[in-house]
């Protein structure tokens, strides 16, 4: 049996994926003002998962400095498509549009300032993949209209469900017949936190 590495976080640090300057200074940037991002290993996860199932249409809550929605934003470009993202700090959207034209990409990237949870009240057209990162009290919320909003065979994405406050949203999905999902808790180098859960869910 082979053995396994003796030191497996500093392993996967240095496993991390490349990214553009932009991101790294995003990252530089996100330390230094204790901003919540999801790291390298996520953003290159949901830009994988993206264009493997060639989404066009996707929602995100939660844009922040855009640090995702790049990595999203990268995907529907490919299939020239779109992604609308949710942002309720006015400041933080501002910064998210700016860094998103930065990285040639506000043709594919809507940034909506508002709450999330007004807004997704009024959608209607349905999506192929969703990116959950608010609050995480109003995950449970959001849920319903989560559902109603992502297609059959849509994916939704669900980042910090290690949070207590995602409990109620863990255990909903969990009993929920209309998703086929997983719970993932890993290690996510330079996510906020580092050791966090994950949950993907397919939408049946």
């Amino acid at each position: 049996m082979d053995h396994l590495i003796a030191d497996p976080q500093s392993y996967f640090e240095n496993l991390r994926p490349r990214r553009t300057e932009l991101l790294k200074a995003l990252e530089q940037v996100a330390e230094a003002e204790a901003i919540p991002i999801v790291g390298p290993v996520v953003g290159e996860l949901l830009h994988i998962l993206a264009r493997f199932g060639g989404a066009r249409r996707i929602l995100e809550l939660g844009t922040a400095t855009g640090y995702s929605a790049i990595y999203m934003g990268t995907a529907v470009r490919e299939v020239n498509g779109r992604l609308v993202s949710l942002e309720n700090d006015p400041g933080m959207a501002a910064r998210a549009r700016r860094n998103l034209l930065q990285a040639h990409l506000e043709r594919w990237v809507e940034v909506v300032e508002g709450d999330a949870l007004k807004f997704i009240e009024s959608l209607s057209e349905p999506f192929d993949m969703v990116f959950m990162d608010i609050e995480k009290a109003d995950y449970i919320t959001a849920l319903p209209h989560i559902s109603r909003l992502t297609r059959v065979g849509g994916l939704l994405v669900v980042d910090n469900t290690r949070f207590k406050d995602a409990d109620p949203f863990n255990q909903a999905i969990r009993n929920d017949p209309h998703w086929r999902w997983v719970n993932l808790f890993a290690f996510l180098p330079r996510h906020s936190p580092e050791q966090d859960g994950l949950c993907l869910a397919l939408r049946v």
